[in-house]
């Protein structure tokens, strides 16, 4: 069975976060929702949710991906921690999944991980400049090997899709994605 490490930071993006759960979750896939801190963790727009575990308790456990939510100022407490830092060096250098929605592809910025790909994120949060060995798309998701990176709230759904589709195939994407009833 795949498992998902997705790391919760005090005001992350809720709906991002809840999405990326509940559709890899009904894929079949095994999701570790781990706060940074220990405690409930209160979302960007005061939304509560409880981690399954704090992310000190899964340090050492294995994943075959990491998916960060965005959303403010959850993304920059994302970056700031040298956990989390980390963690997407050993699964980028693993050639693991690494993943990042909305404000949270600056995390695997700041971590070296977008370094010679293509990506996207929330607009004005990647920009050519500062990233002049990533080229940035203007699109919903943009997946570039291991690297799956996406816009914001709107694309959730099909982030967290392309997301089974990565580590379960297009079968299973369809199997999820039908009985959503999207247009």
């Amino acid at each position: 069975m795949a498992r998902v490490l997705v790391p919760l930071a005090q005001g992350c993006e809720e709906l991002e976060a809840v999405t990326i759960i509940d559709l890899l979750r009904r894929a079949g896939v095994e999701v570790v929702a781990a706060g940074l801190d220990e405690g409930l963790v209160k979302c960007s727009r005061g939304v509560v949710l409880m981690p399954d575990a704090s992310l000190d308790e899964v340090l050492d456990q294995s994943f075959d991906m990491i998916v960060l939510p965005g959303g403010l100022p959850g993304a920059d407490h994302l970056r700031d921690d040298p956990r989390i830092q980390q963690l997407l060096r050993q699964m980028a250098e693993q050639g693991r999944y690494t993943a990042a929605i909305c404000a949270a592809p600056k995390v695997l910025a700041s971590a070296g991980v977008l370094d010679g790909r293509q990506a996207t994120a929330y607009p004005g949060v990647l920009s050519a400049e500062d990233l002049p060995a990533t080229r940035v798309l203007d699109e919903a998701v943009v997946r570039d090997g291991s690297v799956i990176t996406s816009r914001g709230p709107g694309t959730a759904m099909d982030f967290a899709l392309s997301l089974i589709e990565a580590l379960l195939g297009p079968e299973q994407r369809a199997a999820v994605e039908g009985p959503l009833v999207r247009p």
